[in-house]
Formats: C-alpha cells, sequence, structure tokens
C-alpha cells in the first residue's frame, strides 16, 4: 500500500513538472491553461507554506519566552515586533506612510548595523589568517578587504587618490564576476535537481 501511494505521488510529480516544463516551449492552450493553473496552485501552496512557517515561529519563541530559556525576551520583542508590523502593513498597506516609517526607520538600520558587523567580521577573519601564516590567498583577502573599507569611508573629507577608483573597480568587476559564477553554478544545480526529480531518482515529497 505504502509502495502504490509512493509510485502514485512520484507519477503525480512528475506530470505536473513535465507539463509546466512542456507549456514554456510549446504554444498550444490546453498546456498554456494547465500550466498557469498549476502555477497559481503553487503560489497558494507556498503561501500557505509561509503562515505555517510564520505560526511555527511565534509559538517556538513563545514557548522559548514561557519557559525562560536564555534570550527569552528577544523571542518576545520579535513576536510584538511581527504582530505590529503584521497589523500596521495590513491595515494601512504595504506602501502607506507607517508601513515605510517602519521600513525606514527600522529594517534599513538593522540591514546597515548588520552590514558594519560583518565588516568587522571580515577584518577580524583576516587578522587571524595572516597569524596563522602569510600565503597568497591570505595577502590578497586583506588587500582586498582594506582597499574596499579606506575606499569607502574619508578621513575628515580626505581620500586616498585612486583609492575609490580602485575599490569602484573592485566591486564591479571581480565581485561582481564571482557573484555571476555563483549564480550560474546555483541555476546549473537547480536545473540537475529538477531534472532528477521529473525522472523520478529524487523523491523529496514522498518521504
Amino acid at each position: 500500500m505504502r509502495q502504490l501511494r509512493t509510485s502514485i505521488v512520484v507519477a503525480i510529480a512528475v506530470i505536473t513538472g513535465i507539463i509546466v516544463l512542456v507549456g514554456y516551449f510549446i504554444e498550444l492552450p490546453v498546456l498554456e491553461n494547465l500550466r498557469i493553473i498549476l502555477l497559481h496552485y503553487a503560489v497558494i501552496f507556498i503561501a500557505v507554506a509561509l503562515i505555517v512557517g510564520v505560526v511555527n515561529l511565534v509559538q517556538v519563541h513563545w514557548k522559548k519566552f514561557q519557559n525562560r530559556q536564555p534570550g527569552g525576551v528577544y523571542s518576545l520583542i520579535l513576536i510584538i515586533s511581527l504582530l505590529v508590523t503584521i497589523i500596521v502593513v495590513g491595515y494601512f498597506g504595504p506602501t502607506s506612510t507607517p508601513s515605510l516609517w517602519i521600513f525606514s526607520n527600522i529594517q534599513i538600520p538593522v540591514a546597515s548595523s548588520l552590514i558594519a558587523v560583518l565588516t568587522v567580521v571580515l577584518t577580524y577573519t583576516g587578522v587571524r589568517l595572516l597569524k596563522r601564516g602569510l600565503n597568497l590567498f591570505s595577502l590578497l583577502f586583506m588587500a582586498t578587504v582594506l582597499i574596499v573599507i579606506l575606499g569607502t569611508v574619508s578621513f575628515q573629507g580626505f581620500r586616498i587618490p585612486g583609492l575609490s577608483e580602485l575599490r569602484t573597480w573592485i566591486t564591479q568587476v571581480p565581485a561582481v564576476g564571482g557573484a555571476r559564477g555563483i549564480l550560474l553554478g546555483v541555476a546549473l544545480g537547480t536545473i540537475a535537481t529538477g531534472m532528477r526529480i521529473l525522472m523520478g531518482s529524487d523523491r523529496p515529497y514522498g518521504r
């Protein structure tokens, strides 16, 4: 019985994936309508999964606060912030003045603070790399970090000549090239995983 149920699930997943995939390449009204319907169902399922995830997040942090575990106060702050944001955005709308105030005065400062922490962590990591031993990659890493940091900030209006241009080149050429390489790798991995699921080799939905 379990084997039959697994086979039915695999068949539904494979047929659904093939319909959606073929619908992008073959212009048939039937395939296009089926593809749109399936994508709409997928969006609904994703929204439901998001709601379930949010509810689970609230439950976990509420239990942490109730049991007075370490960091329980932060869990309560997270729950209150989540509820306030949902109420404000749901009542006034995502583009209203209160919603934009929350985004501009809370979300952006928190994100900027995380970026500042990341800068400190990168600097500390570079110092530890130098302590472990000098090599080409550690020196290149430290030089890149210093150039980016010094090229971004100014010392009482004074900037080192040419450093800002070098920083711009680093962030726009090698960094963008590396990011595109990572995105291509993710895309190829996603395609390979999708093909394995379509062929029934991987069955994450049947577990």
